[in-house]
């Protein structure tokens, strides 16, 4: 039996549940310093991550601004469900595009297109790139139409054949990154397309995209078998969930995120079986939210690839209070990751986050990761405006339980249990609104998180997330010890980037 599993049966038989601030990690002798300490790890069985840190899906926190900051770090961000299906899976496409090795589906146009009609076009359907092949009538490649193409155009009545350039370098294949990438700055090209031997598209390379795959810090990127970045996003149950699930999965969205506040129940559970019936292994489905043990058991056989972990631990949740249920959530974490490490499940500690040394601890505990929501929230790729109160910048922050969250969409009703609910003075709030510190681009911010976690399996002599869950053994604090472990009998002058009070 390992340690922590003697420590945390101790707790069981006097009765008592933990949460990070009750608890620390023994340290330990090491060999490795903590920048050479390994991060990888997974958020579900076939979804990998660089770090172990996990955007929540709040409508505060994730969209696809931060997810492409979260992924670019070797993290990952779950779109959150406030959404409309198309606008959730239009998030998901801006992920996705955002790197690309080969675009497989270039935005095509006809050679009959006027300039007029393809702009519009672009402005209606939120297009970022400015390049479009041309077709003909049979679907042939005829030529492409760049930026300069419609910068010089003194007539925008004129069709897309008119102004294009026709003499094109071409592929005949898939020739890799790395080739492409060169022919590409060889000719001075910023587009190669790629057609088969009709003369069909086949896909096509832009220099943007080649230039920043390429580009050094790349291997930090977490990103897919097509050097894409990699995106969650959150449904629910039902046929809602079938319809987002579909729309997202055209959108290669890497993991679905069944959120809702109570996972072990009937409509998680039927929805699971669902999602891996029509998917399979295709994409990932991650299940949530849980913190007993019997609860992780039956999503896990329900064929769910991944346990959500945490029933109001975060900062804006009051389920426990309203609701008087719930574990503390490292007890909540370790009970569950026992059940998902016997059948290779890997769990992600869900909330309680705050500080950047609770990660080791949750990391220890069994979780593989750890999202975040209060600690990205505050940052510049987060959603909404930066407000100045008492003398400070702040930026909103809301659960997805609270008033302003239900009211604005049935699916934060849904979430917990109320999408049925017709008159809103009848809502039955979980969460609460307020305001975070603002803390600038969410980049600066996770280099502390990622960094606290380093020291801390540097002083507990584990050199990979697996040897965290493994070796590592925890000590209860009493009141006295968690005092201690805070600066005390000094007034603080200057603020540090990764503490506050």
């Amino acid at each position: 039996m390992a340690k922590k599993d003697v420590f945390f049966q101790k707790m069981d038989e006097l009765g008592l549940a933990l949460t990070y601030a009750d608890v620390r990690l023994r340290t330990n002798y090491s060999e490795k310093m903590p920048d050479d300490v390994l991060l990888s790890t997974l958020f579900s069985r076939r979804v990998p991550l660089k770090v172990p840190l996990v955007s929540a899906a709040m409508d505060t926190v994730t969209t696809a601004s931060l997810a492409i900051e979260m992924a670019s770090m070797g993290g990952l961000g779950i779109i959150h469900r406030n959404f409309s299906p198309k606008e959730q899976a239009s998030h998901v496409a801006t992920v996705k595009f955002h790197l690309n090795g080969v675009v497989d589906k270039p935005i095509c146009v006809r050679d009959t297109d006027t300039i007029e009609s393809i702009l519009r076009r672009r402005e209606e359907k939120g297009y970022t790139f400015h390049s479009f092949p041309v077709i003909d009538e049979a679907g042939k490649l005829v030529g492409i139409i760049t930026k300069n193409d419609f910068e010089f155009c003194d007539d925008i009545k004129k069709t897309a054949r008119d102004v294009m350039a026709s003499n094109l370098l071409l592929a005949t294949s898939r020739i890799g990154i790395d080739i492409a990438y060169g022919i590409m700055k060889k000719n001075k090209k910023k587009v190669l397309p790629v057609i088969n031997s009709k003369g069909e598209l086949d896909g096509m390379y832009t220099f943007k995209d080649l230039k920043r795959v390429s580009s050094p810090g790349m291997e930090q990127y977490n990103v897919d078998e097509r050097n894409q970045l990699r995106v969650g996003a959150a449904i629910g149950v039902g046929n809602d969930a079938l319809e987002r699930a579909s729309l997202l999965v055209e959108k290669r969205v890497d993991v679905l995120v069944i959120d809702t506040a109570h996972g072990d129940s009937r409509g998680v559970i039927e929805t699971v079986k669902q999602l891996k019936g029509i998917y399979g292994d295709r994409v990932d489905v991650v299940a949530g939210n849980v913190s007993e043990a019997g609860s992780a058991e039956r999503l896990i056989v329900a064929g769910a690839d991944g346990i959500k972990v945490g029933q109001g631990p975060g900062s804006i949740c009051t389920t426990r209070i309203i609701a008087g249920i719930g574990a503390p959530q490292v007890t909540a974490v370790y009970n569950c990751a026992r059940v998902g490490m016997m059948h290779s499940v890997p769990v992600c500690a869900d909330g309680g986050i705050q500080y950047s040394g609770d990660l080791p601890i949750a990391i220890a505990a069994g979780a593989s990761s750890v999202m975040l929501g209060s600690m990205l929230a505050g940052t510049e790729e987060a959603p909404g405006d930066v407000v100045f109160f008492e003398g400070r910048q702040w930026k909103q922050y809301r659960g997805m339980g609270s008033v302003g969250a239900m009211e604005a969409s049935k699916s934060s009703r849904e979430r917990y249990g109320q999408g049925d609910v017709a008159k809103k003075s009848d809502l039955v709030p979980e969460g609460v609104e307020g305001l975070v510190p603002y803390k600038g681009s969410v980049r600066n911010v996770l280099v502390q998180y990622i960094g606290g976690l380093r020291r801390g399996m540097g002083y507990t002599g584990a050199t990979t997330i697996e040897e965290l869950q493994e070796r590592t053994d925890f000590i209860r604090l009493s009141p006295a010890g968690h005092a201690e472990s805070h600066p005390h009998d000094v007034k603080i002058t200057k603020e540090s980037p990764n503490y506050n009070v």
